[in-house]
């Protein structure tokens, strides 16, 4: 009989506790805790988004309708193997660009309701909010900007192409109101590659050029070799001249002192013969 009764009172304390480790398991997996850096949103049965956002640290019971996060920092969308035309119409053989965004906490139910769901992408189980929206921005900014400078300029004005990415989405961003919900925050172009035919025409370009360099220079250096050869003929002639007015003025002296024999050659003299002693 105390046999039992003991096993009843066993009974009696560990059937409670069975019970409790479901209750406590489902219990735990019915709640939702909102991360650091995200904010959650309450859909109901209906599929009606509730008003109001969930906020990062909270615990919300997921048993009545279902709660959705969001991450709203540091949000990245990397573009890949882009061909915009350039100034001189030709694409770029490659272009990849990233952009960093934000969305402003007390938005993200309001831009989940009332955006297309074709704006959004889920990843690892989080709603990336207005991801697709922002990547078409910044392409389309993107191909605008580079479509000013011509293909070999662009990775020399990439930072000034940043600012005027950023630039082209914000204004578009406040075209549509949301320029308080949405914040780009860094835009980076990674890798700019012209096509292989205006590289080549560069390199022939380039070598053209230095041809034309080394053949200007030649010419400089024959003009001015011919321009000093020119001086020394100048200077040798003068030296002649002044060497024949010198010899002049010595012979004009000397027979002034009477030391010159003076010798008359006729204009038609053709030289000396010689002459034989009579017998």
């Amino acid at each position: 009989m105390q046999h039992t009764e003991a096993l009843k009172s066993i009974r009696n304390k560990i059937v409670p506790l069975l019970l409790l480790v479901p209750i406590a398991f489902f219990g735990f997996h019915s709640f939702t805790r909102i991360k650091t850096g995200e904010v959650g949103v309450r859909v109901d049965f209906s599929k009606e988004v509730q008003p109001g956002e969930l906020l990062p640290g909270s615990w919300n019971q997921n048993l009545i309708g279902t709660i959705l996060t969001f991450p709203v920092r540091d949000i990245t969308i990397s573009l890949d193997n882009k061909t915009p035309l350039t100034a001189d119409n030709s694409a770029l053989a490659d272009f990849d660009i990233s952009v960093v965004y934000e969305i402003n906490p007390g938005s993200v139910a309001e831009l989940y309701s009332k955006k297309a769901k074709s704006f959004h992408q889920i990843s690892d189980g989080d709603w990336l909010l207005m991801y697709n929206y922002v990547g078409t921005l910044v392409n389309n900014a993107a191909y605008k900007a580079i479509r000013q400078y011509k293909a070999l300029e662009v990775a020399d004005n990439r930072s000034k192409l940043e600012q005027e990415i950023r630039q082209h989405v914000a204004e578009q961003l406040a075209s549509e109101k949301l320029e308080n919900a949405i914040h780009i925050t860094v835009v980076q172009i990674r890798n700019v590659q012209p096509n292989a035919e205006i590289l080549r025409s560069a390199t022939e370009y380039v070598r053209a050029q230095n041809e034309l360099r080394v053949k200007e220079t030649e010419v400089e250096i024959a003009k001015k070799e011919s321009e000093r050869m020119a001086a020394l003929a100048v200077n040798s002639a003068q030296s002649i001249a002044y060497m024949q007015a010198q010899a002049q003025l010595k012979i004009a002296e000397g027979i002034a002192a009477g030391k010159v024999n003076t010798i008359v050659v006729p204009m038609d003299f053709r030289g000396m013969v010689n002459i034989g002693a009579k017998n």
